[in-house]
Formats: structure tokens, C-alpha cells, sequence
């Protein structure tokens, strides 16, 4: 999905143009300067293409304490991660010497940057764009996200830059037959993942060292097993973001999360040796938003309890995993040592697994069977404001096997208050459904939406058929 960064000084209007392009409010709107502290992302729902929006924090909001820092790191985010750079600026103040600042930044940019002269709430404030000129910007447009003047042209424009992106899709499904299954390697730092990485591989391919944080880039490497294509994306570790204490750690964090978005399966390494920390738990929450298969790979088994016979090991790190990661239950575990180099390749192998598993997806037949059967045996709670039950039509599925090696089905359940279905009776219809159709690594992904009973009701036939 192609990602627009809207960025500027504070109380510009970026937060209104943000919630213009995606249709909603979500950032907040204030007239004191800022008031956004961190990005805020959303989808927009005006473009022609889907793209991802991201409202930055304004930028120099303490023009007296360190607001070369704060333009360096706001301008680097939007460069490194956008495919369209908003700029936006206020026709009401007119040029400052932040505005200029940031340009001068914003100008080393290899993404497209449209400068978005905002508040021209009419004609009167049109002159102001011979003011902004002195940028050196080709493009510009003048608008008014309070009142959606020139919205559509400023659309338009959007629009003539993401969509020869979104035209690469196609090219973007062939690769992925060469590309294979992309596994990305994640975990906080010095967990052993580019360890894990070298041991599969057999190579010295990435930087191993005892300093946390030596990974920086997301690393994509090719590697063949049993007739299959691989890619590792060995990743920075993830740290707390308030120890993220530079904008390389900022960029690295975000390449991350990316290469998490663009798996195939994650691969959650943990030191077992150390224990399941919040840090793994706050990366495995990432994964279960994702909504990622995933498989946890127990690094430094042979420094788990070494006095012990295997099998006891075995079953002391799957309760330490099913209690510190209960909610990533779906994801099973490979006890491993990179160092070792025991059982590495059951990473591969049960990668596979998870694989061939997850392409196994019951019938629309079998489906409607298994959750009719589970709402027989426990129905749904009367909701007590509606004094109505939940009741299920009819259920599908849909999965994204165009995109991903990997399938994870979304179930579609089509029923008649999608505000009757409590997050505890969902996740009731999951486990059944898991119950019945085990496919361990795959989460379970329900959608539900609200139906009339007689777009589901069958056509009666004619008498003496």
C-alpha cells in the first residue's frame, strides 16, 4: 500500500487535511500548536487507490530546544518511509524560517513532495502562493481542509503519483514464485536472530555480535531447503520506544514493523535462556495486530536448565511460552540453539508445516457446520438493551493467497446485529473453529457483518421438483 506523509510545522492544518483524506476524524484538531505528539496512521478513503496516511507531529514545536533535532528526525521518518511527501504550510502566516528549514530538508527526498499551501479559504488568500514560491518546490496547490476547497483537485494529483504504483502489483505476484516464502526473523535485541540466520544459512551472512542493537537494516536473504524457496529478513531487534534514543533506532524500529507487514510468516525469536520478557510480549502483539502466522523459535535451549533430561525442558519452556504468550496461542514453538546450531532447520521444517496446513481451508459446507453446530450447543447471550440474540445466516471465506504463500482465511459471518457479537462469544466461534480445523500458526480472523434475513433466505421451488 503506498504510504503519503503529511508533514509541517505545528497548528499548519495537517491533522485536518489527515482526517480529510481518510474520510474521518481521527487525529485531533486544535488550535494550539502541538498537539500531535506521535504519527497517527490511517487509510484513506477518498483516493482512487488505497494508501496509507500518516499524520506526523508538527515539527519545531520547540523552536528553542532542540529544533534542529526534531526537523532532522520528523523530515528524515516522512523521506525514508513515503512514496508522497505532503508539505504542508499556512497561507494566513505566510513563509517562516521553519517552513524553510524543513525544505531544506524535505529537499533531499527521493520520494515526489507537493507542497500543500493550506487556509486559502478564498480568494483573498490566493496571493500568498507567490510567498511560498521562493521554495523552489515544481509542484504546489492551494486548499482548505477546513472547508474542502480545491479537495478534489488536490486528490487528483495524489492520485496521479500512487497509481502507477499500485499498477506494480501484478509484477510485485510474479516475483513472489522466486521469492518464496519470506520468513521475517524477529524478536528484541540480542534474542540470536541474525545467530538463527547464520545457522540456517551456514554462512557468516550478517553481523553477530554481543552489543544489542547491531542489526539496523532489514536484510533480505535468499536461501533454498527441500526444493523451496526462502527469504530471511533478518531485522533489528525491537527496543521500548521510549529507549529508542536516535533516529537510526526510529528508522530501524519502522523497518521492523514493515518487514513484519510483508512476511509471509514471522519467525518471534526469544531468549529462553533469559526468559519471555514485556519486550517479547510487545513485539508479539505486533504480530498478533498484524494478524501473522507465526512461529516461535526458543533460542539458547541448551542454556535452559542443562542439568535436566530434554523431555522436562521440553514441557517447562511450553508452559513458559503458553503463559507469557497466551495470547499468541495460535503459534506453535521449535526449541532450537543457533549457537549450536541444534535443531535450526525445524525452523524451516515447521515453517512447511504451517504452510501446507494453512492451505487446507474447510468448504463453505464444512464451515457453516462447525460454527451452526457451536451456536447450538452454546447461543448467544440476549443482548438486554436490543432483547435480541445474535443469530448467524450464513458464513464464507476469503483469503489473501493472491499476496501471500502463506494463507491466513478470513472468516466472513454474515448475521443480523453485527453489535450482538461480544469479543467473548468471538472468541468461542475461534476456538471451536480452531478445535475443528487445527492449523497450528494460522490465526483465526473473523469479520463479521450485518445481513437482512432475506437476502439468505432460499428461493422456495415450484411444486413437484
Amino acid at each position: 500500500m503506498p504510504t503519503i506523509a503529511i508533514v509541517g510545522r505545528p497548528n499548519v492544518g495537517k491533522s485536518a487535511l489527515f482526517n480529510r483524506l481518510a474520510g474521518r476524524k481521527i487525529a485531533i484538531v486544535h488550535d494550539q500548536p502541538g498537539v500531535t505528539r506521535d504519527r497517527i496512521t490511517a487509510t484513506s478513503k477518498g483516493l482512487a487507490v488505497a494508501c496509507q496516511l500518516i499524520d506526523t507531529g508538527g515539527i519545531g514545536s520547540h523552536i528553542d530546544d532542540g529544533f534542529d533535532e526534531q526537523v532532522g528526525i520528523e523530515a528524515d521518518i516522512a523521506m525514508e518511509t513515503a512514496d508522497l511527501i505532503l508539505f504542508v504550510v499556512d497561507a494566513h502566516d505566510g513563509l517562516t524560517t521553519t517552513d524553510q528549514a524543513i525544505a531544506q530538508k524535505l529537499r533531499k527526498a527521493t520520494a515526489p513532495i507537493l507542497m500543500v499551501i493550506n487556509k486559502v479559504d478564498d480568494a483573498k488568500h490566493e496571493g500568498a502562493h507567490s510567498d511560498f514560491a521562493k521554495l523552489g518546490f515544481e509542484s504546489s496547490i492551494q486548499v482548505s481542509a477546513e472547508h474542502g476547497r480545491n479537495f478534489r483537485q488536490l486528490c487528483d494529483h495524489i492520485n496521479e503519483v500512487v497509481s502507477p504504483l499500485a499498477q506494480q502489483e501484478e509484477e510485485v505476484i510474479e516475483e513472489a514464485e522466486q521469492v518464496g516464502i519470506k520468513l521475517a526473523i524477529v524478536g528484541k535485541p540480542n534474542a540470536g536472530k541474525s545467530s538463527l540466520v547464520n545457522a540456517i544459512l551456514r554462512d557468516e551472512r550478517t553481523i553477530v555480535s554481543d552489543i544489542a542493537g547491531t542489526t539496523r537494516d532489514a536484510v533480505d536473504l535468499p536461501y533454498r531447503y527441500k526444493g523451496e524457496n526462502f527469504t530471511l529478513i533478518d531485522t533489528a531487534g525491537l527496543r521500548p520506544r521510549a529507549k529508542r534514543d536516535n533516529s537510526v533506532e526510529v528508522f530501524s524500529a519502522m523497518r521492523t514493523e514493515k518487514a513484519i507487514r510483508r512476511a509471509d510468516l514471522c519467525v518471534l525469536v526469544v531468549d529462553l535462556a533469559a526468559g519471555i520478557s514485556a519486550m517479547d510480549r510487545k513485539i508479539a502483539q505486533v504480530i498478533l495486530r498484524e494478524k501473522k502466522p507465526c512461529l516461535i523459535a526458543l533460542n539458547k535451549f541448551d542454556l535452559f536448565h542443562p542439568e535436566a533430561d530434554r523431555k522436562t525442558r521440553l514441557e517447562e519452556a511450553g508452559d513458559q511460552v503458553r503463559r507469557e504468550l497466551f495470547f499468541l496461542a495460535y503459534a506453535p514453538f521449535v526449541a532450537c540453539s543457533a549457537k549450536t546450531g541444534g535443531a535450526v532447520q525445524h525452523v524451516l521444517k515447521e515453517t512447511l508445516k504451517i504452510r501446507d496446513d494453512a492451505r487446507k481451508i474447510p468448504g463453505t459446507g464444512s464451515l457453516n457446520r462447525i460454527l451452526q453446530q457451536a451456536i447450538s450447543e452454546n447461543p448467544p447471550p440476549i443482548d438486554n438493551r436490543a432483547k435480541r440474540r445474535l443469530k448467524l445466516f450464513y458464513a464464507t471465506t476469503a483469503t489473501n493467497e493472491k499476496y501471500s504463500v502463506v494463507p491466513a482465511p478470513t472468516i466472513v459471518l454474515f448475521v443480523n446485529d453485527k453489535s450482538l457479537m461480544t469479543s467473548s462469544y468471538e472468541s468461542y466461534l475461534s476456538n471451536r473453529y480452531r478445535t475443528a480445523h487445527p492449523a497450528p500458526g494460522i490465526p483465526v480472523i473473523l469479520s463479521v457483518r450485518s445481513r437482512a434475513r432475506r437476502e439468505w433466505r432460499p428461493s422456495k421451488k415450484p411444486q413437484g421438483h
